[in-house]
This record gives structure tokens, C-alpha cells and sequence, in this order.
């Protein structure tokens, strides 16, 4: 973006498209849905997240990477990230571009029979409730033999 050209909230999302979540480096927190509200007061940048849990551990990273590349936005000179829980965060707002990227990361998006994210099997049964998240259960594909992980519907 050249410095003669207005910041606006497209600029603001498409720059926060390169933050990734740290549990999940292949999706974007903008893929993932968390990203509530912008607001541009002149050099200010202020943006509401949603986390996709009460409690999650990696909301301060999550942060600190937005507010720095919001301050690499040309014209940025102050960037904010808050979190809010109003609305809460579902699974409904994960985009189609990031339920693939959970695909390719070997996990299998919510919604529906789960496929085997490795061999696209509906053969699949879950292994255990929880699984390294709060917001994943472990899975595993009778067709591949391979375990995997499933973003839980919330």
C-alpha cells in the first residue's frame, strides 16, 4: 500500500491474513474467524478478536503478532488487539480457505461425517473426546489405520 493511499479495513484484514495461529501455522486468524471488528482512527488501528475459547494459551501471541503487523502497516502508528467474547466464537466462522488449510494440516474441519484428512476416508471413528486443544478430538480412519485430529462444531 503506498503512503498517499487511505488505510481502510480491507487493508487492515488483508494485512492480518499473515498472522497465523500458533497452534495451526497454516491458518490465518482471519481464515479462523477471529477477527471481530476493526476500527481506523486516523494512525490508530484498533481490532476486536474472538478467541475460540475462554482460557486459551496462545491469546497473547496471538496479539503481540497482530499489533505488530498492523504497525507494519505504512501509515500504522498505533496498533491495539482486544479480545471480546460477544459475540462468542463458532466454528461457523471458520472460511472455506481455512477449513482447507486445517485439511492440509491433517486436521479435519467441523461439520458433518468426518473424512480422513489423509486419505479422504469416511471410515472414521473418534479415539478420544479431547484431544491436544480443547477445541480438537482425536480421531482415527479404520480405512488408513492413521489417527487424526477434528476441530470440535462449537
Amino acid at each position: 500500500m503506498l503512503k498517499s493511499e487511505a488505510l481502510t479495513e480491507d487493508a487492515v484484514r488483508g494485512a492480518l491474513r499473515s498472522v497465523s495461529d500458533p497452534e495451526i501455522p497454516v491458518l490465518s486468524i482471519v481464515d479462523l474467524g477471529l477477527v471481530e471488528e476493526v476500527r481506523i482512527l486516523g494512525e490508530r488501528v484498533e481490532v476486536d478478536l474472538l478467541p475460540t475459547f475462554t482460557g486459551c494459551p496462545a491469546l497473547g501471541f496471538i496479539a503481540q503478532a497482530a499489533e505488530e503487523r498492523l504497525l507494519r502497516i505504512p501509515g500504522v502508528r498505533e496498533a491495539k488487539v482486544s479480545f471480546t467474547f460477544d459475540p462468542a466464537w463458532s466454528t461457523d466462522r471458520i472460511s472455506p480457505a481455512g477449513k482447507l488449510a486445517l485439511q492440509s494440516f491433517g486436521i479435519a474441519p467441523p461439520g458433518g461425517v468426518p473424512a480422513c484428512p489423509y486419505c479422504g476416508s469416511h471410515k472414521t471413528r473418534i479415539d478420544a473426546s479431547f484431544g491436544p486443544t480443547r477445541c480438537r478430538s482425536v480421531y482415527y480412519c479404520d480405512a488408513c489405520q492413521n489417527p487424526f485430529e477434528r476441530m470440535k462444531a462449537l
